[in-house]
């Protein structure tokens, strides 16, 4: 890149879906929640002084970039795959590496371990991360047996390679064998993949925001669920995050900064850390936890490339730090400068 000829050159590239190839036809509300980060993104660039071009990803990434040299522009990269596919924003981080792009965020290998929940929760074991205990279920008939005792409900059940809460609604969280078999039966045919069944932790939720080379906690966010009188209520559901006119979207408020006392903030801390270091992240990322009635924090998922907007839980902690908008944007993008191989 040629750091000396101006200003840097951005492009702001997202995702720009029209449908989705599987799961519920709502579900194309996360993607396009994408576009609208992607507006905002853009502003804070442009007040920074960038030159940017907003460019949409509507079928390959390899053909959105064509008028782009890797050697003169940046990636600020929110792209998400399409349509729902499988794996796409893993592919995505493939393809902008190999093309020679520096690109903000994550890279392709830890967006897969993060993506597929399952191998995420085997990473996090393996390096002494308490997650909960989890299997993962292909067919509706594996349900029952030695499964079901080491276990022990209630479970929750999610489609294994999904975020933004797709696929997690009132009825995610069971307690018997037959309701089970049911949700496990809707993952598989709705979502065409594995179903992730995990121990459900009836818990305080923390969203936890981390950034920079080496990382640095921002102040902890807690989602108050206190609305909620049955436990399994109790979860940020896809209506939580996306449907602002549902009870769920209204009544569960993030406090930020949390009110923790002392000790189990360093431990959510340092266990967020942890696990940014296990799944190998970088540039920025979010660690959402579930805090047992002993107090262990039990990470639930490692988020890569969380949601930027300016309504987002990662912005506002980075306000609750003390920073605008415009700080957050500019902090990520001199990460990824800091990247850059410099050309003559």
């Amino acid at each position: 890149m040629h750091l000396d000829d101006g200003p840097p050159r951005v492009v702001v590239m997202y995702n720009d879906s029209r449908q989705m190839v599987k799961g519920e036809a709502h579900d194309l509300l996360a993607e396009q929640g994408v576009i609208a980060c992607a507006h905002a993104i853009a502003a804070g660039l442009e007040a920074l002084g960038c030159i940017v071009a907003m460019v949409p990803v509507c079928s390959d990434v390899e053909t959105a970039l064509v008028p782009f040299s890797p050697t003169d522009w940046l990636i600020f990269n929110l792209g998400e795959g399409l349509e729902g596919k499988l794996f796409e924003e893993v592919r995505i981080a493939w393809a902008l590496d190999a093309m020679g792009y520096t690109f903000t965020g994550a890279d392709a290998t830890a967006l897969a371990s993060s993506t597929h929940k399952a191998r995420a929760k085997a990473l996090l074991a393996a390096s002494g991360v308490a997650t909960p205990a989890w299997k993962v279920i292909i067919h509706p008939n594996e349900v029952g047996g030695q499964m079901v005792k080491e276990l022990r409900f209630p479970v929750i059940v999610k489609p294994v390679v999904e975020d933004a809460s797709i696929g997690i609604g009132a009825e995610s969280v069971v307690f018997t064998v037959d309701d089970l078999r049911a949700r496990v039966a809707y993952v598989v045919q709705c979502y065409r993949q594995a179903a992730l069944v995990e121990s459900f932790i009836d818990g305080r939720e923390f969203n936890v925001s981390v950034w920079g080379n080496p990382p640095t906690v921002l102040p902890l966010a807690e989602v108050d669920l206190t609305a909620f009188a049955n436990p399994a209520e109790r979860i940020v559901s896809f209506a939580a995050k996306w449907e602002p006119d549902s009870y769920a979207y209204q009544h569960t408020p993030v406090i930020c900064p949390a009110d923790t006392d002392p000790t189990l903030g360093r431990r959510i801390a340092a266990s967020a850390r942890r696990a940014w270091e296990v799944i190998g992240c970088r540039d920025y990322a979010r660690v959402d936890m579930r805090i047992a009635a002993d107090g262990t924090p039990y990470v639930i998922e490692v988020n890569c490339n969380p949601d930027l907007s300016p309504d987002a839980g990662f912005f506002r902690a980075a306000q609750a730090a003390g920073y605008n908008f415009e700080d957050m944007v500019s902090n990520i993008l001199r990460m990824s400068l800091a990247r850059c191989v410099t050309y003559d």
